[in-house]
């Protein structure tokens, strides 16, 4: 009997294989609903799935879908798969799908997902895997806001309260990979979900290894001890040796996202567009993105992100002009004597921002600003200065999906506590470019309404926009199916085959 479970034991540890990955930061609830930083959303992403997800070309598919349609303008019909289970076996149907709704858009859960369902008039379930759904009006986002992860109705509904169940750290999905336990600052482990509806990943394992210092996750990588991670520009220009790019491929494309100074718009001194302005001025991007990323990164030039339909490649990068900006810092009231004084606050976890914060503290100084710079971890960051809105000026970067939506960020709507709106920028005519393009279904129109949206945004200077970084990222030779794309290397990790 011994001999047996050895021989069984010594055959799995031959056949199966183990992707090594790296997490900075313990994940706060992995539920695709409550899901708002990365690292939730990421171990999320391999346990739950969605209706329709985005393929490798950026095209919107089918998932738990099997197919969709639209009846007319408001009326969304979605066609379940029927060899879909959780991972605890039971099966998964259109009653999940109404539940996840009720879920998100109750009074239960606080989450700034709810605001894509705003929009949903009702949903119906039309048998056990055919669903439809009705909307107020047509409305651009009709399908993609079911790329949210849905949850098990059976395990939910008797939970009382959801930001603090259980369940939240014990996810039932029906994802390629199963979590079986989490512990906080620990490597995270996922199995693969042999109920998985395409087919059971061929890689058998996950393992996340905590690591809150990025210098570390480096020596990983190097040492050969991680599959797949990121690298920054100083050390894909100075730190890699032949070794390094001998045990791995490297990928390098735009980032999905930008980074940006923000005014507290209630503040007496950012209230001044005039002093805005002169700040602006007073920013060379080009510098700053030669010196932080070593050519690998780009300006900034707005809200969205080229490739989109909402990119204005019209609206130009601001030019330096110190002698404008020091007029315009004079016609609001500054000058040598009473210069302009504020603090920028960031996060001291994410160093390429501290360092852009000396720089920018370096380039203000030149018309006479004196800026003081304050560090905080990320939570207390959050808990501290974001969600009470208590700062002067933030330094922090935006990820965005495909699909651009303005409404979370931009209308006034979303300055509330919670929403994402945490700069009170607001401007009626956004507000109402923004309310039309929700319900622009024809992508002309679409893109029309959302490039004036991005131009005057830039016009009003909420943000000053700064870079753009490219991604790098690493992926171990061995591994075999690996398929670079604009949604990223992981889309078809399931596919991947390590030896």
């Amino acid at each position: 009997m011994k001999t047996a479970l050895f021989l069984i034991l010594f055959v799995e540890a031959i056949f199966s294989s183990t992707l090594h990955l790296a997490i900075s930061s313990n994940p706060s609830r992995i539920n695709p609903i409550l899901a708002t930083d990365s690292a939730s959303g990421e171990i999320s992403s391999w346990i739950f799935n969605a209706l329709v997800k985005y393929d490798k070309d950026g095209n919107v598919v089918p998932e738990l879908a099997k197919n969709y349609y639209f009846t007319d303008n408001t009326t969304l019909i979605f066609n379940l798969r029927k060899n879909v289970k959780w991972s605890d076996a039971k099966p998964f149907n259109a009653k999940d799908v109404l539940f996840t709704y009720k879920l998100i858009t109750s009074k239960k859960v606080f989450t700034p997902y709810a605001d894509d369902f705003k929009d949903v008039k009702s949903i119906k379930v039309l048998n056990d895997y055919q669903i439809e759904i009705k909307y107020k009006q047509p409305y651009f986002k009709a399908v993609e806001i079911w790329m949210m992860g849905l949850l098990p109705e059976h395990l939910w509904k008797n939970e009382k309260n959801p930001m603090t169940s259980k369940l939240n750290f014990k996810p039932i999905g029906t994802g390629p990979y199963i979590l079986k336990g989490f512990e906080v600052s620990k490597d995270i482990r996922l199995y693969a979900n042999k109920h998985y509806f395409l087919h059971k990943p061929n890689i058998d394992k996950i393992v996340y290894s905590f690591m809150p210092d990025p210098s570390t996750q480096f020596l990983m990588l190097k040492s050969h001890k991680l599959d797949v991670g990121s690298i920054t520009p100083l050390q894909y220009e100075r730190q890699i040796d032949e070794s390094f790019k001998k045990f791995y491929n490297i990928y390098e494309m735009p980032s999905h996202g930008y980074t940006y100074m923000g005014f507290n718009l209630k503040n007496k001194k950012f209230k001044d567009i005039k002093v805005r302005e002169a700040l602006s001025l007073a920013i060379d991007r080009q510098e700053l993105s030669d010196i932080l990323f070593f050519g690998h990164a780009k300006p900034c030039r707005g809200p969205f992100m080229p490739g989109t339909f909402a990119y204005n490649d019209k609206v130009k990068i601001p030019k330096v002009n110190l002698k404008k900006a020091k007029k315009l810092l004079k016609e609001a009231g500054y000058d040598k004597i009473h210069p302009l004084e504020f603090t920028l606050t960031t996060n001291s976890n994410n160093s390429t921002r501290v360092y852009a914060a000396q720089i920018l503290q370096y380039q203000f100084a030149k018309i006479g600003v004196k800026m003081k710079i304050r560090t905080l971890e990320w939570q207390a960051f959050l808990n501290t200065v974001i969600a009470p809105r208590k700062y002067e000026a933030i330094l922090l970067g935006w990820g965005l999906g495909l699909m651009p939506d303005a409404y979370s960020i931009w209308h006034s709507d979303s300055d509330k506590p919670g929403g994402f709106n945490f700069v009170h920028y607001h401007n009626t005519q956004v507000d109402t470019l923004i309310t039309m393009a929700e319900k622009a279904i024809d992508k002309k129109t679409l893109s029309k309404l959302y490039k004036r949206i991005f131009k005057l945004i830039v016009q009003d200077k909420p943000y000053l926009f700064l870079y753009i970084p490219n991604a790098i990222t690493v992926v171990n030779k061995k591994i075999k199916n690996v398929s670079p794309s604009i949604v990223g290397v992981m889309h078809n990790e399931v596919d991947w085959i390590k030896p």
